[in-house]
């Protein structure tokens, strides 16, 4: 072996046999290579506070990890592709193309630096996972994923193409090497989506494609909710329109307020006659009651019994977290004034106000501060007939400050000047719902 020439395998165990090989550990390397990978987790780290308010929660660092170590571990055991567009769709998937881009580019920039890998074998699964990366958490259905991995397969197999064309290999050989770039691509695509639905439930994610799926409305939930509690199921749909027009102006995850506003009161069906909406003109089952400590206990078990309802069908938590969020801790008002006008009558009992209160959290996201908004509106809004749009908007901004001012919006992340663009959005849609319609004139019978 001569100085400067490339050790092989064979050589190594031959002069390790004679003790003429030296081991040591490059102290200056490691320690540059430490200093390199911290930077990188660093930067993914202030990249993650950019764009997720309260950042990842300690799981997803942990799948995080999972799948970077991947990519080095298929190296040592010598697969010819790197799963790059694998971690690209699924990162981008999971949290957005912003997250997917820069683990999928710093995982791309280390892997040359930490290990032996070609650039023939690099280069096109870099190229793959940022293709994957970048659209991944755009896509809207499965036929989607499955074109972006087509997408990926191609741009893999053009890239290796280009890279081996002036080789010297014989064509047939290179068209053939090619060929198997191109569907290890589409293959990685393939098992990032067949692994997508085990990695939501095993970590509690959600996906663009699962909220989508979520908000079917045959989906076993919203069918009951419908045919059990109609007039809550015409009410959702409203709160829905809503909600679905304010998240859209302010940029906020419009498909997770969609699909959580379909679930926040399906724990009415535990008592479907208790809400007003139900009772389609009978008798008003609270007037029998007569008693606003038991309406108000029945009114908040809505809330206990939806959260009951969520875990049976494994809802993912941040839908389940629009259950009792949206009511937050408000007071319960019609009972509670109906209570203190009794405490006047009968000296002897008094009005406990945590008895008329939800029992909270307030909203701890913008979406769920905007289906809580959007849900106090919705009443109001239908009650309205020949209301102009600027009185609409006096009133739904009265509604607005009443929230505000009693702090169930403190945690949500909602700027006061946010809360003036949601009650014009909330006009809007009100107009379009609330139209004006041709006045036909009455046919006379022949």
């Amino acid at each position: 072996v001569r100085a400067g020439q490339t050790i092989t395998q064979r050589e190594f165990v031959l002069l390790d046999s004679f003790n003429l090989s030296l081991r040591g550990t490059n102290w200056l390397g490691f320690v540059a290579f430490g200093g390199v990978v911290s930077g990188a987790v660093l930067l993914f780290w202030l990249v993650d506070r950019r764009f997720h308010l309260k950042g990842l929660r300690n799981r997803d660092y942990v799948l995080v990890w999972l799948l970077t170590l991947t990519t080095p571990l298929l190296v040592t055991l010598g697969v010819p592709s790197t799963n790059l567009p694998a971690i690209g769709l699924l990162t981008g998937t999971f949290y957005g193309s912003a997250m997917a881009l820069t683990l999928t580019g710093l995982v791309s920039g280390l892997l040359p630096m930490g290990m032996t890998i070609g650039v023939s074998h690099w280069l096109p699964s870099v190229a793959g996972g940022l293709l994957a990366a970048f659209f991944g958490g755009r896509l809207r259905s499965r036929e989607e994923l499955a074109l972006l991995g087509v997408a990926v397969g191609l741009t893999q197999g053009a890239l290796f193409l280009m890279l081996s064309v002036a080789s010297g290999i014989v064509w047939y050989e290179l068209l053939g090497a090619t060929a198997i770039y191109a569907l290890l691509g589409l293959a990685w695509s393939v098992v990032a989506i067949g692994l997508s639905p085990y990695l939501e439930n095993l970590f509690d994610l959600v996906t663009t494609i699962r909220l989508v799926e979520l908000a079917n409305p045959n989906r076993p939930l919203l069918k009951r909710l419908a045919a059990e509690t109609p007039g809550t199921f015409q009410h959702t749909l409203f709160v829905a329109n809503l909600a679905e027009a304010a998240a859209r102006e302010l940029s906020c995850n419009v498909e997770l307020v969609r699909t959580g506003t379909l679930y926040h009161d399906i724990g009415k069906m535990h008592d479907p006659l208790g809400f007003i909406e139900n009772q389609m003109g009978g008798p008003n089952k609270h007037d029998l009651i007569n008693d606003p400590w038991k309406s108000a206990a029945i009114i908040r078990k809505h809330v206990t019994e939806g959260l009951v309802m969520a875990r049976r069908a494994r809802l993912p938590k941040v839908v389940q977290a629009f259950i009792p969020e949206h009511q937050g801790s408000m007071l319960i008002s019609y009972f509670h004034h109906q209570a203190q006008q009794i405490v006047q009558q009968n000296l002897t009992r008094s009005v406990d106000d945590d008895d008329f209160r939800y029992a909270g959290p307030a909203p701890q996201s913008r979406e769920t501060g905007i289906v809580m908004v959007a849900d106090s509106c919705e009443a109001a809004l239908r009650s309205l007939k020949d209301a102009t749009p600027e009185e609409a908007l006096n009133m739904i901004n009265k509604i607005l400050r009443a929230r505000w001012q009693d702090g169930q919006l403190a945690e949500s992340g909602l700027t006061r000047e946010e809360m003036s663009t949601i009650a014009q959005i909330f006009v809007q849609v009100w107009q379009q719902s609330n139209h004006q319609r041709i006045a036909y004139p009455k046919l006379t019978a022949q």
